[in-house]
């Protein structure tokens, strides 16, 4: 359904505000058990920052690792990491809910939906602290093609630009990249790359996008899909302007249809997920130190996560937490030149984790770990910038490493660096010293640093920060470089650089609830009628980032919760779910 069908007054037993996994999983969840469900979105498309992300849900115990890898699980273990990992913010009714019924959501979405997953290799961020694994609890959606969907395959929301290549997803595997970086090494891997991408231009040229998606793109589509096919209608371009009250009780929305304003009530609840306010202007300027010191910030999350579903909550009474030291989940970006004032935003997910690439200041001092997690990284660089109005650092390394893993947005070999240097992207120095002039840093420190970190690099040491000494640092470096798959000393020039700057991955703080989703007020009392999932609602992670999959893994499981709330079941209470992690010796 499309804006201009949205009828003038529309009845229903439940209305969520938001179309990301937090949005859809209440509507199927609350659907298959009998609620009539409307779900309204601000945007032209579908899938919210889920449709941007690496699709990967930490579940601890879920079936998928213990059957396939044979990996157990305690949930024993699962809660002295979250202990260890949340600090003073651990929120144990919260957490219980989340430990008790994660696995029985993937159960659920497999059987009921066209939701898929298969497990994954990733180590939890910190898998030496207690209770962490080094493999176990990510699984990762499945693949899709989304001609599945149908006419409305046109308002799947696209994957992010700048981690596509010409509009390609890349699976969310080390073996798929692998090819990829080896395609000029190898015959298996140039064939692989040859035909993955002669499928991807059929594809442009049949429906103008590629429709084999994966990670998050995948699992957007695929609840979509399954909302869609359930009969619940999703609205585009339908943003919601004021909740409706009636006493103490939240009743509907006031939204704007295309021929003006339209109510629509509900006669259960409304369920905010609007995906948290990383677009929020004013409200991150207050939370974010970067900014507060005068430093740049560019989130590469969705436009329309302004705080929406925060603001409306606030106006009726909710309770907004912002607590945690780590607002929001740190993630280091850089800025693309698109040219005519237009630039992309690339997240930094994989050329941290490469050897022989390291990350200095401006006064050319490496400050951390480059293969510890993202947020890890930001939370690091906030620190170390804290006398400095300017929050960056640069990511350095040599003519073979940039051909061999590329460089941020810049490709490897064969791709050609010249178009993303004359833009000003990519920073070149034949010697390290016109490098740091080229780039405004100090070339003396970076001189010095580069001397220092080579001299454990040639032996596969990184004596300064312990880099590939966790399974997590590891896991996306390159094997083949041994005796250390992150460490490698650096070379030869030219040289290059690449300025990386503060972003976000989506917000931690945020509205108050109970455990089963319940917008609670400023009284610490639940507003009847109004609840909150996904980003809206307050992270259970204390602001810190313990594995891969925190933020989508609680989110649907959330989702799940609050939809059988809705329609009249409390999971939190009663008997133990058929499926929840069981306690071991």
């Amino acid at each position: 359904m499309d804006k201009q069908s949205l009828p003038h007054d529309i009845q229903c037993d439940l209305l969520v505000i938001g179309s990301g996994a937090g949005g859809l999983s209440t509507a199927i969840t609350a659907k298959k058990h009998g609620l009539e469900v409307v779900v309204i979105e601000k945007e032209p498309f579908f899938g919210g920052t889920t449709a941007f992300s690496g699709g990967v849900l930490w579940v601890p115990g879920n079936a998928h690792t213990r059957e396939a890898l044979g990996v157990e699980d305690s949930r024993e273990a699962a809660v002295a990491y979250m202990k260890g990992e949340t600090g003073a913010f651990y929120d144990e009714a919260a957490v219980a809910a989340f430990l008790d019924n994660a696995p029985a959501m993937v159960e659920f979405f497999e059987r009921e939906t066209e939701v898929k997953f298969v497990p994954t290799l990733y180590p939890d961020y910190h898998p030496d602290a207690p209770g962490g694994v080094d493999v176990g609890r990510s699984i990762l959606a499945a693949p899709y093609d989304i001609r599945r969907l149908g006419q409305d395959m046109a308002r799947l929301r696209p994957p992010l630009k700048t981690i596509t290549f010409i509009g390609m997803m890349f699976n969310s595997s080390n073996a798929d990249l692998k090819h990829f970086f080896n395609a000029t090494k190898s015959l298996t891997s140039f064939c692989y790359v040859a035909k993955r991408l002669a499928t991807h231009l059929k594809e442009l040229a049949l429906y103008r996008r590629g429709i084999q998606v994966t990670s998050g793109n995948a699992l957007a589509a695929r609840l979509a899909k399954s909302a869609l096919d359930l009969g619940i209608p999703i609205y585009t371009d339908t943003p919601a302007r004021e909740l409706l009250q009636s006493g103490d009780r939240v009743t509907g929305a006031r939204v704007e249809g295309a021929a003006g304003e339209v109510t629509i009530n509900a006669r259960r609840a409304v369920v905010l997920a609007c995906g948290g306010f990383s677009h929020d202007v004013e409200r991150i300027r207050q939370r974010y130190p970067h900014l507060q010191r005068g430093g740049e910030h560019l989130s590469p999350v969705p436009a329309g996560n302004t705080g929406d579903g925060v603001k409306m909550a606030e106006h009726n009474g909710a309770r907004l937490s912002l607590r945690y030291q780590n607002t929001s989940a740190w993630m280091p970006v850089s800025r693309v030149p698109y040219g005519k004032r237009q630039f992309g935003v690339f997240p930094h997910l994989l050329d941290r984790y490469k050897p022989g690439i390291i990350g200095v200041l401006r006064n050319g001092r490496r400050f951390t770990n480059e293969s510890n997690s993202y947020h890890d990284v930001g939370a690091a660089l906030i620190r170390a910038c804290e006398q400095q109005s300017e929050t960056a650092m640069w990511l350095i390394c040599d003519q073979a490493t940039i051909g061999k893993y590329g460089l941020g947005f810049a490709k490897p070999s064969p791709m050609p660096l010249k178009p993303l240097i004359k833009n000003g992207y990519l920073l070149k120095g034949n010697s390290l010293e016109e490098l740091a002039r080229n780039a405004g840093i100090d070339a003396v420190g970076l001189k010095q640093t580069v001397a220092e970190y080579n001299q454990g690099a040639t032996v596969g040491e990184d004596r300064q920060f312990g880099r590939g000494t966790t399974a997590f640092n590891r896991y996306l470096a390159d094997p083949d470089n041994q005796p250390n798959p992150c460490v490698a000393p650096i070379g030869k020039g030219p040289y290059y650089a690449v300025k990386v700057i503060m972003g976000d991955l989506g917000t931690f703080d945020g509205i108050r609830t109970s455990p089963v989703g319940q917008v609670l007020s400023e009284a610490d009392t639940p507003i009847a009628g109004l609840y909150a999932v996904g980003n809206d609602r307050a992270s259970i992670m204390g602001g810190n980032y313990p594995g891969a999959g925190i933020t989508l893994g609680p989110i649907l499981t959330f989702g799940y919760i609050t939809g059988h709330h809705v329609a009249g079941i409390d999971l939190t209470t009663g008997a133990e779910p058929p499926l929840a992690l069981k306690e071991t010796a």
